[in-house]
């Protein structure tokens, strides 16, 4: 990296635009203390109970897309304050649902500004931060989703005994940090990475003085309009065509992956899983506490390692050993809840040191300039597609195979093939700056 870089003010900046994933977490973990409640309030059965946790990842699907218009036409700081404003919209609007065709409708919104902050705050920080610090920079993003779903969990847990109407309470309460993230995006300067391509490079080139020191700016500035000549207006059409296509297959083969992997399950059926065992409601929701102070621990041992590491020796070692514990928690499930539960805290401390935060840092590095805002949308739309099926289909599937502890054998096999697919597909990407991913990923 040329010249110096300012890392308190990076800090500074990635940790603002990371309160995203914090309402991503909210968004994603509400669900699991709620639902005993929502299966009360709106007597689900396994389908809608499965629609009802799914419906989420429909709406990032949305999200995604208009994340990606928004962010390569107005920037990613408009974005970024317009799904602060989705999340506080919905978060209200599902904490005073009359029913269940409008509390699915609000999460279904909610889903979109829970999809555009999944994609614009990692691919924000990947923007500003030097090659050398940006994987740990991305990962503050995990770490603030992971918070998010501990601190949820925590609040979950406290409002277990406020009657049948205590999950309005745990879904109203998400409007709080999406007013505090709005308000904290106001004050971020703009990614310069956009700001070229949108034709402000005087612009840019403030922000990269805020960055870092003169040679930083001159040097950053000078390889990204290097990259950026030519034609160098994003689609879905562009990503999808040579050279680029072959860095979106690996971008969305990392993102469905991540999801069938199976983890997800556990978040979000934590106390179905646990019913399963025997567990009152009162130790099923004692239970999300525990994953989420486990995912919250792993995940700083994932933030010291990605940039010492690197990117593919952790990840294969997710893979694999997540493979290895799933095997485990299918043996002993019916038999030994004890054994079960730490092999499925082993399994969250895992993943949130891995597959978690790993997944979203090369997502947000390895696609070209040229082509990142698109080929982003479309890799996480990937991810919120494969998280909808995992959801939905995982209390069918639980039916059909005759146990919740039988699923866990297919989520091995998945984690075969992503260990398989990550050691012949992915190339290692640490300290290669973004411009230089050309070489790794663009053919």
């Amino acid at each position: 990296m040329k010249g110096k870089y300012n890392i308190r003010y990076i800090i500074l900046i990635s940790f603002i635009s990371a309160l995203g994933g914090y309402l991503f977490g909210f968004d994603f973990a509400v669900i699991s203390g709620a639902l005993p409640f929502l299966k009360e309030q709106f007597n689900l059965n396994a389908y809608w109970e499965g629609f009802t946790t799914g419906s989420l990842a429909l709406g990032c699907m949305m999200g995604c897309f208009v994340a990606g218009r928004l962010s390569e036409t107005y920037g990613r700081k408009m974005a970024l304050m317009t799904s602060a404003i989705i999340f506080a919209f919905s978060s209200l609007v599902m904490a005073f649902a009359p029913g269940l065709t409008v509390f699915i409708s609000a999460r279904f919104i909610a889903g979109i500004g829970v999809g555009m902050a999944s994609m614009l705050s990692p691919m924000y920080i990947a923007e500003v931060s030097p090659a050398e610090v940006r994987g740990r920079m991305v990962s503050l993003n995990q770490l603030a989703i992971v918070t998010g779903i501990f601190v949820t969990n925590l609040v979950n847990y406290s409002l277990r005994n406020n009657g049948e109407d205590a999950w309005r309470w745990m879904f109203g309460l998400g409007a709080i940090p999406a007013a505090l993230f709005f308000a904290g995006v106001l004050f971020l300067p703009e990614s310069p990475r956009w700001l070229i391509k949108a034709g402000r490079s005087d612009k840019a080139k403030q922000v990269l003085s805020l960055i870092g020191d003169n040679d930083f700016a001159s040097g950053t500035l000078n390889d990204i309009q290097q990259t950026l000549s030519g034609e160098i207006k994003s689609s879905y059409r562009l990503a999808l065509k040579k050279p680029f296509v072959g860095a979106v297959i690996a971008g969305v083969g990392l993102a469905v992956l991540q999801q069938f992997s199976g983890i997800n399950v556990v978040f979000n059926y934590t106390t179905t899983i646990f019913e399963s065992m025997g567990f009152t409601k009162d130790d099923q929701l004692m239970q999300t506490v525990f994953i989420g102070a486990v995912n919250l621990f792993f995940t700083f041992l994932a933030i010291g390692l990605v940039d010492k590491i690197g990117r593919k020796p952790i990840m294969l070692t997710g893979f694999i050993g997540l493979a290895v514990l799933y095997i485990l928690i299918a043996q002993f499930l019916v038999i030994s809840p004890f054994a079960a539960t730490a092999f499925l805290l082993a399994a969250i401390g895992l993943f949130a040191s891995t597959l978690g935060p790993v997944t979203w840092v090369l997502i947000s590095e390895i696609f070209p300039n040229k082509v990142r805002g698109s080929a982003t949308s479309i890799a996480v739309i990937s991810l919120w597609a494969a998280y909808f099926i995992l959801t939905f289909t995982f209390p069918i599937l639980a039916n059909a195979m005759g146990g919740i502890s039988n699923t866990f054998y297919v989520y091995a096999g998945v984690c075969i093939a992503g260990a398989l697919f990550m050691w012949t597909k992915i190339r290692e990407t640490k300290g290669v700056t973004l411009e230089q991913m050309d070489t790794l990923f663009v053919h």
